[in-house]
């Protein structure tokens, strides 16, 4: 089974974490994001993820081989939400297990930082106001200020594929 995964449904860190399971290993840790009720002062009902998914599974495999690489952990995982989810579910788990716990602890950092920096994988507020909103969607602003520019020319499929800015507010 992949090392990085999507999945529409919620995610069962009991059974990720029995995957990780391995004899050579003393070290553990996961990170578990979890779908909060605000966002910068404003009350959130429930979040919404679209990913562009060939980019994201192959991006997300490369840097958990990275990290393999460059903190010498046994085993990696990771698995991103896609889809609605409600207040309080995991929206992505992380975990590694590693010989020591530094290598776990670091790689798990590197690991999460990594998939939120570089993964095609934008999330959506819903707020009780009614309104909702693509958050930190820096190339959904670039979109709109150019609907029609670089990203098209360049053969970036995961910058048309994402969501645009005028869908800011529904």
């Amino acid at each position: 089974m992949s090392a990085f995964r999507l999945s529409a449904g919620a995610i069962d860190e009991r059974a990720l974490r029995r995957e990780l399971a391995d004899p050579r290993c003393g070290g553990y840790a996961c990170f578990e994001g979890w779908v909060r009720n605000h966002h910068e002062g404003q009350p959130v009902t429930r979040l919404e993820y679209e990913a562009f998914e060939p980019l994201a599974l192959s991006e997300g495999e490369k840097i958990i081989a990275e990290a393999r690489a460059r903190f010498g952990v046994q085993q990696a995982l990771c698995v991103h939400r896609t889809g609605a989810l409600e207040l309080g579910e995991i929206a992505v788990w992380v975990g590694v297990a590693a010989p020591h716990r530094d290598e776990a602890f670091r790689a798990c950092r590197y690991l999460i930082d990594e998939i939120k920096h570089r993964l095609p994988i934008w999330k959506k507020e819903h707020y009780a106001s009614g309104d909702s909103g693509w958050v930190n969607c820096e190339r959904c602003a670039a979109v709109a200020s150019d609907p029609h520019g670089s990203d098209a020319a360049d053969g970036d499929a995961a910058a048309r594929a994402r969501p645009h800015a005028h869908d800011r507010h529904s």
